[in-house]
């Protein structure tokens, strides 16, 4: 009896895991942990004077919450085309880890927390931002991605904001040095995504997903957008030295991974491998991270 009481307990622990680990993985942990990234960092590029801890722990926390819903209910309006895709049909909505009413309320709910808690302990500017973020994301590119090419484009807007929103956090100001935190990751992002789109562009295609890469079969205009913003985004990514906010150290550091990322993208343009697309996909993961630990390293 003791033995078979304890099997029980052992499978309700487990399952008790298992379900806590479906919500885990619902929130994107790794997407929020690169989006929390820049944030912190927008917000370190944003003060002035003494570190505000506390009120950047409270940033933190609510961009975070935010992510974690915004990814949610992205998988919450994607449940259907999820199972016909290979890279998603193990997310926890298609694998019927997470029901979708618990998925909804549980993405609603984080929403809606983040904008309370950004709004009441930030500031009103970066709980606007944040429902920006919710609009943008979920309510227009999440939808459009089955209707239009140009969703890239839409969605690269909300998902370029983190940065601002850590800078509005830290000034309850956009001021120039935020909007080129802001154009780095927006023009980042296609290259990125384009890759992404590219290497699994046949299960985009199967499930009706109608980005670029995959209603384009020789990917000649893809490439040169890849290429075109990854051109963009050098100079751009020089502009936190040129507005004084760093100095020669990131200056120099811009230059060598701007020049890194524009070969990786020359380089998949040149082969229209899923190969080459992998290796840029890799260098734009590094690109992004490294690029924001040197602004913050090199701050005046």
């Amino acid at each position: 009896m003791d033995t078979l009481t304890a099997q029980i307990e052992d499978i309700r622990t487990f399952s008790l895991k298992e379900k806590a680990a479906a919500y885990f993985e619902l929130t994107k942990p790794r997407i929020a942990f690169l989006l929390v990234l820049t944030s912190a960092a927008g917000f370190y590029i944003g003060t002035q004077g003494e570190f505000p801890i506390g009120l950047f722990i409270h940033s933190m926390i609510a961009i975070t919450i935010l992510a974690s819903g915004v990814a949610t209910l992205n998988q919450w309006f994607e449940r259907s085309l999820d199972p016909k895709m290979e890279r998603t049909a193990k997310r926890p909505l298609p694998s019927n880890r997470v029901t979708p009413n618990a998925a909804l309320t549980f993405g609603v709910l984080n929403c809606a927390v983040a904008e309370a808690y950004l709004f009441f302990f930030v500031n009103g500017l970066t709980a606007f931002l944040g429902l920006l973020v919710i609009i943008g994301y979920v309510l227009l590119y999440t939808p459009l991605k089955t209707r239009t090419t140009a969703c890239t484009a839409i969605g690269a807007f909300p998902g370029a904001l983190p940065p601002l929103m850590g800078f509005t956090a830290a000034t309850g100001e956009i001021t120039m040095i935020a909007w080129a935190l802001f154009a780095i990751q927006f023009f980042w992002q296609f290259p990125h995504f384009f890759a992404i789109a590219w290497m699994y562009r046949v299960q985009y295609r199967r499930a009706g997903i109608k980005m670029l890469p995959a209603v384009e079969p020789d990917g000649r205009i893809t490439f040169r957008q890849i290429v075109m913003f990854t051109v963009l985004l050098v100079p751009v990514s020089l502009a936190p030295f040129f507005l004084g906010i760093d100095g020669i150290v990131y200056l120099v550091g811009a230059v060598i991974l701007g020049g890194w990322f524009l070969w990786a993208s020359i380089r998949s343009a040149l082969s229209k491998s899923n190969q080459s697309a992998k290796a840029l996909l890799l260098v734009s993961v590094i690109y992004l991270p490294l690029l924001f630990i040197l602004m913050v390293a090199d701050k005046r």
